[in-house]
């Protein structure tokens, strides 16, 4: 049995004097182009970790200084950070607490059109669907059971830290935005080197 990696980490109160000063490592967002769109730290490179995890090898010849991989609460980052060490990336940090806990610090922020984050969609529709089928459910037999399905689904991604009714909505035209090139992702890291 292989023994568990330590991902390092930076705090939001280290990195944001590095991102002020100019001197910020190579900053990955592995969020989706929507998410990265709504806010992202000024300077960093959206990736997002479908396509980072296909192109790794590619984008592995491209970062050989320091990177802080980000998204918005930390777990896709250390999705990210175990691909990318697999590819053989050396200095790998991601950002602790993500986008959440730089915003709470008071760090830089870019901003474009807001958007509904993947989880608060989530809840939206597994709330709905269970309400609905809950108010349904006392006049035809059965279709409680459609919101017991969701409750054991919503269970099931918790216990496993994933998330099929997540997958499923960031595949709606709302929450991909514009489609990440990795080639226009690699010519914009050869031209900041």
């Amino acid at each position: 049995m292989s023994a568990q990696r330590t991902v390092q980490s930076v705090t939001p109160a280290v990195l944001h004097p590095l991102v002020a000063e100019g001197r910020a490592p190579r900053l990955l967002d592995v969020r989706t182009p929507a998410e990265f769109r709504t806010a992202h730290i000024p300077g960093s490179y959206n990736v997002p970790l479908h396509t980072l995890r296909e192109h790794r090898a590619e984008l592995r010849s491209h970062l050989d200084e320091e990177v802080v991989l980000v998204c918005r609460s930390g777990q896709r980052a250390r999705e990210a950070e175990q691909a990318l060490a697999q590819a053989g990336l050396p200095n790998l940090r991601v950002l602790e607490g993500g986008m959440n806990a730089w915003e709470a610090a008071g760090a830089p922020v870019e901003r474009g059109p807001e958007r509904w984050d993947m989880e608060r969609q989530v809840r939206l529709v597994a709330g709905s669907a269970v309400l609905v089928t809950g108010l349904l459910g006392v006049l035809v037999p059965g279709v409680h059971l459609v919101g017991t399905a969701i409750g054991a689904g919503l269970t099931y991604a918790a216990i496993g830290n994933s998330c099929a009714m997540g997958v499923l909505l960031s595949k709606l035209p709302y929450n991909r935005g514009p489609r990440t090139d990795i080639r226009t992702v690699i010519a914009e890291l050869r031209s900041a080197s």
